[in-house]
């Protein structure tokens, strides 16, 4: 059994640190007077730190120990949170990734020009001064000492094999000292005779008097990853608060230390520290209960079951196949109980690869706020449907398209705010990324608020490129789909955000990859939106089987709403039209046996198969619909790659293979058909 490297698990729970300061942030910078989001951010600046020292993490504890005083001096009062501080902890947080990532990394200067730009930030806004006498008498030492100082004992020991897992004892006393007035002793009682001693175990305790301003909850962060399995026990030493001078008279003699007097009678004689469970409050508990509630699971493994279930399935199909084909009850009573715990386990597996879109959309809002300040644009990013749950290789894959996507929105779209005045909007433009599911498919829609796409410099600049001809009649949508095309651009420079004709390109790929479609509705003056449809996941679906001629395929069932018989008489009156009257409307139907070319005749009993694409129906006709069908979805190959029609592949219970169908370049591709043969005929 492997264990993780607690290099390894440190950094997992260092870009969860990095995420949540991040958010922090962002959440400070339209609320820069909240006192909570501050000591949210120290407390997580305050977090990296310590951990970071403990794993031996030695530039980014340095590193961030500045931004935890920038902000440890926001929380005193002593400077006032900006949009400036803000910019420059985020710009440093960057470098604090970086130095996670690539600790022995040489990064140049960035460390201290970051440091220089967040002192600029910090000095730029002092705290007001006291008013009062000590603020106009000349010879009088203000001293910043907060009014109440406690002392606390610490009693606290490790387990034997701390060291081994990377946490150093030494580190958790500097952090202590940090905190104020520090006496350490260390407990040696514990440690075995010399000829049984393993030098890599830890067998010390200590017990600690502290004498600070910090509360209680400042100690706690100290042990914040170690608190599960140390012992330890902190206690408030009673009548221990004295109050500190705040103002002190200049004399001749020099100035003596200052320091807090605790009454003998308060401290308690030092002795050998024995073992004592550590002491949790009430709500910590309530936290950590919590926190066991969640497993962390590498994603390769969940892959890997994935995978198993798969196989798992086509074995199951295999033995329904051979169960109806029996005459034995106990065979098929076996089968059908496997079929349903197979499902079950593909359902379940299913939700455990489903993660919410929040965790792709909270990417965007640092993007956004960056893109602001770059392009001197008043931007409002909102954010729906993030609950909206998609396979997580789904959401792995779209990160890069919708990065192209808002960038290509608030570069093209978005004017700058005379412009957005002078057309009668608000200021801020509104940038909207929204999530819903439809069927077995989510939409994923980026919308603004902006100018809209120039449809006649879009033609221009197709028939310039020689996409299309000079005077080429298209349909709105395809004209709008032109910007997708490699190397397409309207921009007329190159900038850091666009320019280049790639990035489209890019989302394009990434979509038909997936096996998604892309919308485009631009509205001149009122601003435009992108819907990108991609299917739920990418792994198992349930499907339809059917036939058509010899061969079988599988239709995705989110896609059927019904199906239908068609006679051989109804197929002969409907050559030349391809329309079947459904309840009071017409829906066309595409004979698969023409587009596949299959050469076979029909059968007397044929049946159309209603699907829905997007806002359209379309009926699909089949010889035979076999039933419904669990598929685990394979790719297809490389020589494939230009066969749209079909979007994979599977095994069927007999071993052979059947075609998954994509109904919307299935239904693209009918329609192409019956518009040539319409002009043929």
């Amino acid at each position: 059994m492997s264990t993780l490297d607690p290099v390894a698990v440190f950094r997992m729970e260092a870009a969860e640190c990095l995420e949540a300061i991040e958010v922090g942030l962002l959440d400070l910078t339209h609320q820069l007077d909240n006192k909570d989001l501050v000591d949210a951010v120290f407390r997580g600046l305050h977090t990296l730190k310590g951990s970071g020292a403990m794993f031996g993490f030695e530039a980014l504890a340095a590193f961030t120990h500045h931004c935890e005083t920038a902000f440890d001096r926001v929380r005193k009062g002593e400077v006032a949170a900006t949009s400036e501080l803000v910019a420059a902890v985020l710009a440093a947080q960057d470098h604090m990734r970086a130095l996670v990532d690539r600790p022995d990394a040489d990064h140049g200067d960035t460390g201290s020009k970051l440091l220089a730009q967040l002192q600029a930030a910090v000095g730029g806004k002092p705290a007001a001064p006291a008013a009062g006498p000590a603020a106009v008498a000349t010879p009088v030492v203000v001293r910043e000492i907060s009014a109440k100082k406690n002392s606390w004992r610490i009693r606290f020991s490790l387990p034997a094999n701390s060291m081994a897992n990377g946490t150093n004892p030494l580190g958790l006393l500097d952090e202590l000292r940090d905190l104020g007035e520090c006496t350490v002793r260390a407990n040696t009682s514990a440690i075995p005779p010399l000829d049984e001693l393993t030098p890599t175990e830890l067998h010390i305790s200590w017990d600690v008097m502290l004498t600070s301003e910090q509360d209680r909850s400042a100690i706690d962060d100290v042990f914040i990853f170690v608190l599960d399995d140390m012992e330890l026990s902190v206690e408030e030493i009673a009548g221990s608060a004295t109050a500190a001078p705040t103002v002190e008279r200049a004399a001749a003699a020099p100035v003596a230390a200052v320091s807090v007097a605790v009454p003998p009678a308060a401290v308690p004689e030092f002795r050998p520290v024995e073992a004592v469970p550590a002491r949790r409050e009430a709500p910590a508990a309530a936290s950590q209960a919590k926190a066991a509630e969640n497993v962390r699971v590498p994603a390769e493994r969940l892959d890997e079951l994935m995978d198993r279930v798969g196989e798992l399935v086509i074995a199951q199909s295999r033995l329904s196949q051979l169960a109806s084909a029996s005459a034995d009850i106990a065979l098929r009573s076996v089968s059908e109980e496997i079929e349903r715990l197979s499902g079950e386990l593909r359902d379940t597996m299913m939700v455990l690869r489903m993660v919410p879109v929040a965790t792709l959309f909270s990417r965007f809002r640092r993007l956004v706020h960056d893109l602001a300040r770059e392009t001197g644009k008043v931007i409002e990013l909102v954010m729906e449907g993030e609950t909206t749950e998609v396979d997580k290789t789904v959401i792995e894959r779209l990160a890069d398209p919708l990065v192209h996507l808002v960038r290509n929105s608030i570069d093209h779209g978005l004017e700058v705010p005379a412009d957005r005045l002078a057309a009668g909007k608000t200021e801020a433009g509104t940038v909207v990324l929204s999530a819903r599911q439809a069927g077995g498919e989510v939409i994923i829609s980026i919308k603004d608020d902006g100018r809209g796409i120039n449809r006649e410099r879009v033609r221009a600049k197709a028939e310039s490129s020689g996409l299309i001809h000079p005077g080429q009649p298209l349909s709105d949508s395809e004209l709008l789909q032109l910007i997708f095309a490699p190397g397409f651009s309207t921009a007329a420079a190159i900038t850091n955000l666009s320019g280049r004709g790639v990035g489209m390109d890019v989302v394009k790929k990434t979509v038909e990859e997936l096996r998604g479609a892309i919308d485009i509705v631009s509205v001149p003056g009122q601003g435009s939106e992108v819907s990108l449809r991609i299917p739920l996941t990418l792994a198992i679906i349930d499907g339809l089987l059917v036939r058509v001629g010899s061969g079988r395929y599988v239709i995705p069932l989110s896609a059927v709403e019904e199906c239908l018989e068609l006679s051989l008489e109804e197929d002969l009156r409907s050559r030349g039209r391809s329309f079947i009257s459904l309840r009071d409307s017409l829906v066309p139907f595409l004979r698969l046996r023409d587009l596949f070319r299959t050469g076979t005749k029909p059968d007397v009993h044929q049946k159309v198969v209603v699907i829905s694409t997007g806002t359209e129906r379309v009926g699909l006709v089949v010889d035979q619909i076999i039933g419904d069908h669990q598929t685990v979805i394979k790719s297809m190959s490389k020589l494939h790659n230009d066969v749209v029609t079909f979007s994979g592949a599977t095994i069927l219970g007999d071993g052979s293979v059947a075609l998954i169908l994509d109904v919307g370049h299935l239904v693209a591709a009918g329609q192409q058909l019956e518009a040539q043969l319409r002009v043929a005929g």
